[in-house]
C-alpha cells in the first residue's frame, strides 16, 4: 500500500526555467512537488530536461527563472557543496568516482575533513555499506570493480551525507536483478525514515512498482504529474513519447542458410570464463542473456582480444584471428563497449572526428572525414545539426549511434554490442534495436548483450544464456518468454524444466 501524501512538501518547483546562453530553453516552467517519506519518479525522453533539472537542484548550474521552495523557504544553491549541506545528495548516471582510490576514500571524498580516515569515519562508511547489503570491500580500488559495483559505491557515497532528499539518476541501469533489489530496499528504507527520493529511470516497471508519484518531462515541460497508483506503464510511456508506445514486437526473420562467419572454440579466461563454443552466421543476431557477473561482458572482451589471459580459438571466415584488439579490428571485429561515455567516444571531439578514429585515425583527409560522418548521420538517423557537432552535447541515444557508426567500416564483419541501449529512452532504444536488425540484414554477424531480456526476445535469432562464466543454455526466442529467460539466467530452473 502506498503512503498517503499528508506531510508538507519537502521540495516544490514553481515555474522552474533554464535557458542556455545560446537561447535554447531546457526547462520551460516546470512545476514539481516532492514530499518527505516518498519516492518520486522523474521520467522523460533524452533531451526532455531531466539532467538539467537535476543539475539545478544539485547546485551545479543556476536556474534562469522560477522558484525552488526547500523546506518551506525559497532556496538558491550556488554550488554542489551548498546543496549537500542543505540536505540534497545527487547520484549521477555517469559515476563520478576516482578510479585510483579505494571505495572508502571515494565514500569520504565529499565529507568534511576530506580523506581523513579515522575509526569513526570507517565505521560510518561500513554502516552505509551494510545498509546496501555489503556489495563491496571498503579497501578495494574502485578502478578494479565492475561497473555495477561502482554504481553501488556511488550510491553509498551519496548516503554518507545523510541527505533529506536523495536524487538518483538511473541508479539501476547497470545493475543485475539482485543488485537492483538491494537498491530498491535501500530506497524503501530511506522513505520509511521520512526522507525523500527523486528517482530517475527508463525502466517503467520499476517506476510503477517503486514510486509514489510520477512527473514526466517532455521538451522541458512537465506534461504529467500524478500518483503512481493512478497510472500504468502504457500511460506513462504515452506521456514520455507524446504518443502511444507499444511493447517491442518481434521482428520477422529470414532463416540463415550460410555457414558460420564467426566461430568461437573453447574460449576461456581463468576466473572469468569457462570454455565457450558457439558460432554466428552472417546476417544473424545472437543475443547473450545473463545477470551482472555472469560473464557477458567478459565474453565480448575475450573475443575482441581485450583479455590478455584468455585462451581459445577465434575464426573469422575460417581464418584464425589474432589475440589483441588491433588484430581483431584488422580482421573485421568491432566492439561497442558498455560504458560508452568512458570508452565509446571522445566527448570533446566532433561527430566527424569520432567516426574517423577507427577508419584512418588522425590522417584521414578532412573533406573525406566530413563526408563519411554526414553519410552516417543520414544512414543512422543521428539527430545533430551537422557532422561538426560535439558528441558530448548529443543525447544518449544519438551518442550511441555515433559509437556504432564509427565501426561501420568496409572491413567490419562482426559487431559485438555490450548493452547498447543502457540509459537510453524508449524511442531511442527502439531506434537502436531497429538499427542493429538493419545492420544484420546487411550481412554483419552481431553478438548482442542486453540486461533487458525483452530486447533479446524481440531482435535476436538465437539467445545464449550465461551464468557463472559459462554458457548454460541456447534458446530460440520463439519458444521462451522473459520469465523463462530470467529463470535460466538466475539458475532457478533448467532449460529442460522450462520446456516441460
Amino acid at each position: 500500500m502506498r503512503r498517503a501524501m499528508v506531510e508538507a512538501p519537502l521540495l516544490q518547483l514553481r515555474g522552474l526555467e533554464k535557458v542556455w546562453p545560446n537561447g535554447t530553453a531546457a526547462l520551460r516552467g516546470v512545476d514539481l512537488t516532492v514530499h518527505a517519506g516518498s519516492v518520486h519518479g522523474l521520467l522523460g525522453a533524452n533531451g526532455a530536461g531531466k539532467s538539467t533539472l537535476i543539475k539545478v537542484l544539485a547546485g551545479a548550474i543556476p536556474a534562469s527563472g522560477g522558484d525552488i521552495i526547500w523546506r518551506g523557504e525559497t532556496a538558491r544553491w550556488t554550488n554542489p557543496r551548498a546543496a549537500r549541506a542543505g540536505g540534497i545528495a545527487t547520484i549521477y548516471q555517469h559515476i563520478p568516482l576516482v578510479p585510483t582510490l579505494s571505495v572508502l576514500e571515494n565514500m569520504l571524498l565529499e565529507q568534511a575533513g576530506g580523506w581523513r580516515i579515522d575509526r569513526a569515519a570507517r565505521d560510518r562508511a561500513a554502516a552505509v555499506a551494510r545498509s546496501l547489503g555489503d556489495p563491496f570491500d571498503l579497501d578495494a580500488i574502485v578502478g578494479d570493480l565492475p561497473i555495477g559495483t561502482r554504481q553501488m559505491v556511488a550510491i553509498a557515497q551519496g548516503l554518507m551525507s545523510d541527505p533529506a532528499l536523495l536524487i538518483m539518476d538511473e541508479p539501476t541501469a547497470s545493475l543485475a536483478g539482485d543488485e537492483r533489489e538491494q537498491v530498491y530496499r535501500t530506497i524503501r528504507r530511506l522513505a520509511g525514515e521520512g526522507r525523500a527520493v527523486l528517482f530517475v529511470s527508463h525502466f517503467l516497471d520499476e517506476i510503477v512498482a517503486l514510486t509514489d508519484e510520477v512527473t514526466v518531462l517532455r521538451d522541458g515541460r512537465a506534461v504529467l504529474g500524478a500518483r503512481t497508483a493512478d497510472l500504468n506503464e502504457a500511460a506513462i510511456a504515452a506521456a514520455i513519447a507524446g504518443r502511444s508506445v507499444t511493447a517491442l514486437e518481434r521482428v520477422e526473420r529470414q532463416p540463415r542458410t550460410g555457414g558460420a562467419l564467426l566461430d568461437v572454440r573453447d574460449l576461456a579466461s581463468p576466473g572469468k570464463l569457462k570454455p565457450a563454443r558457439f558460432s554466428i552466421a552472417a546476417g544473424e543476431i545472437v543475443g547473450v542473456a545473463g545477470m551482472l557477473g555472469s560473464g557477458r561482458s567478459e565474453l565480448l572482451h575475450a573475443i575482441f582480444g581485450a583479455d590478455p589471459v584468455a585462451r581459445g580459438t577465434i575464426l573469422l571466415g575460417g581464418d584464425r584471428t589474432g589475440r589483441d584488439p588491433a588484430e581483431a579490428v584488422a580482421a573485421g571485429i568491432a566492439l561497442v563497449p558498455e560504458d560508452r561515455a568512458a570508452q565509446g567516444f571522445i566527448p570533446g571531439m566532433t561527430i566527424a572526428e569520432n567516426i574517423a578514429l577507427p577508419h584512418d585515425g588522425w590522417l584521414i583527409a578532412p573533406r573525406r572525414e566530413h563526408a563519411v560522418a554526414t553519410a552516417a548521420i543520414d544512414d543512422l538517423a543521428i539527430k545533430a545539426s551537422d557532422a561538426d557537432a560535439l558528441v558530448g552535447e548529443l543525447s544518449g541515444g544519438n551518442a550511441q549511434k555515433v559509437v556504432i557508426a564509427k565501426w561501420l567500416t568496409p572491413r567490419t564483419r562482426v559487431l559485438l554490442l555490450d548493452e547498447p541501449t543502457a540509459g537510453i529512452d524508449i524511442g531511442a532504444r527502439t531506434d537502436i534495436l531497429r538499427l542493429v536488425r538493419r545492420l544484420a540484414d546487411r550481412g554483419l554477424a552481431v553478438l548482442l548483450v542486453s540486461s533487458e531480456f525483452e530486447e533479446l526476445l524481440a531482435v535476436a535469432d538465437r539467445i545464449l544464456v550465461m551464468r557463472d562464466g559459462a554458457i548454460v543454455a541456447e534458446v530460440d526466442p520463439a519458444t521462451i518468454d522473459e520469465a523463462g529467460l530470467i529463470q535460466l539466467a538466475s539458475g532457478t530452473q533448467s532449460r529442460t524444466e522450462i520446456a516441460a
